[in-house]
């Protein structure tokens, strides 16, 4: 089935920023979308997102160099291309590139092209776009991680913490999930406004509160459990994106909370986050140490690892290179996948497959700038990741990707397979 043509053309994320959408069209006349989110919080591992910097049209933010990089230079050398040859198309595509953060293109020009052509793909053999991707091999239902609290660059450093989210542990089923999040999320907002602390909501549908302290988060979150009915550890644990990168200072060696006003040396931090992990039900924490503080993340390895999981997002940017260094150096035990970090379909496979073959887990995310796709659902099923992480249970950009994993699971039936925190250390 080839590729008849080409075309891409500038929307809106979940923050009313612009991004890019590519359209391919087969010789059959089926069309295939890739829309492409953007991170607030970035690592500095990542590859380019081209933006136009122009400050007289949207800002700076517009995307039309990368629109021009698809139809001028990517679409002369991918039509008349085989759809169904996804690695060939992407390979291609970085060979044209040439840079290492693809940055010449654009890696959203990139990954525009790269998801749209599997989603053609998949409708052209008339399937779901988890059956194409897995190759009919993904049966198992992700085990969300769902933020309550939202802080950090996606917050104006309301919390210093980036993320306080929560994990169903209790859950048997993928509906238990639902059930969970849904009680304990509303709970956490009766709080709030109980407390006169409720100021909207996050980039990422988290409520945005006012407070006091980061620890004082943690109260809050134990209490919504409770008030939801459930007891905390149990039916339902605590998840950190600690974002540490953006509180690192590497010239000085430094970590600083912005909200609390507080320096700490790299020991201090280190032992700060093992010791929340020992107060708190903490069943997962991702980036605890910055990307460059190699010697942190052993600490926090060798102190927690066996009991909870370690994800590493800056640390590895979705990069098989970083990964397989990080696995040789036993830093973590997870990694988060995203597929803007890279740039490509192909290469996102290749990073779960490289960490699951570790023996560690993949976590497939989205980004705070999102958009309605629901691309990575499909993905966490086609790779039987295990784990979704898409940010809160607010905000239709966020809903629409748990909504679509329930559809999946329909579309599975009796193959559908969910087992809960089984996926996770301990």
């Amino acid at each position: 089935m080839k590729i008849q043509s080409i075309a891409a053309y500038q929307i809106y994320d979940s923050r009313g920023v612009p991004t890019i959408e590519a359209e391919v069209t087969l010789e059959n006349g089926m069309r295939g979308y890739g829309t492409v989110p953007s991170g607030a919080s970035t690592g500095q591992f990542e590859t380019l997102e081209l933006r136009d910097k122009d400050r007289t049209k949207f800002r700076g933010k517009s995307v039309f160099k990368a629109i021009g990089n698809v139809e001028r230079e990517i679409a002369p050398v991918i039509v008349g291309r085989d759809a169904f040859d996804q690695e060939g198309i992407d390979r291609q595509m970085v060979e044209l590139d040439g840079t290492p953060s693809k940055s010449r293109l654009g890696a959203n020009a990139i990954l525009s092209v790269s998801m749209a052509v599997a989603n053609a793909a998949a409708k052209a053999r008339g399937i779901a776009l988890f059956e194409y991707l897995g190759k009919g091999e993904g049966t198992l239902l992700p085990l969300p991680e769902i933020q309550i609290i939202g802080g950090g660059a996606h917050a104006n450093w309301r919390t210093d913490v980036q993320d306080f989210l929560l994990i169903a542990t209790g859950a048997k089923t993928y509906d238990d999930v639902m059930e969970i999040t849904h009680n304990v999320y509303h709970a956490a907002g009766d709080i709030l406004r109980e407390k006169g602390k409720y100021f909207g909501i996050a980039d990422e549908g988290g409520y945005w509160p006012e407070v006091g302290s980061n620890e004082e988060v943690f109260e809050w979150m134990l209490g919504a459990i409770r008030q939801a009915g459930y007891t905390p550890g149990k039916e339902a644990a605590i998840s950190l994106d600690i974002a540490a990168s953006d509180l690192y200072d590497e010239a000085t060696g430094k970590y600083a909370f912005r909200m609390e006003k507080r320096e700490f040396s790299r020991d201090e931090f280190a032992e700060m986050m093992i010791a929340w992990c020992r107060k708190y039900p903490i069943v997962s924490i991702e980036d605890p140490a910055a990307d460059v503080d190699v010697e942190s993340w052993k600490k926090i390895r060798a102190a927690v690892g066996d009991r909870v999981q370690l994800i590493g997002d800056d640390l590895f940017t979705t990069n098989v290179a970083r990964i397989r260094t990080g696995i040789e150096q036993n830093l973590a035990n997870a990694v988060l996948i995203k597929l803007n970090q890279i740039g490509t379909v192909t290469e996102t496979l290749e990073a779960i497959r490289m960490t699951q073959q570790a023996g560690w887990r993949p976590v497939i995310s989205a980004r705070s700038g999102e958009t309605e796709d629901a691309f990575i659902s499909h993905l966490a099923v086609a790779t039987n990741a295990g784990q979704l992480k898409v940010g809160s249970w607010a905000r239709s950009e966020r809903m629409c990707k748990w909504n679509e994993v329930i559809r999946i699971g329909r579309i599975l039936g009796q193959r559908a397979r969910f087992i809960g925190k089984a996926i996770l250390p301990g």
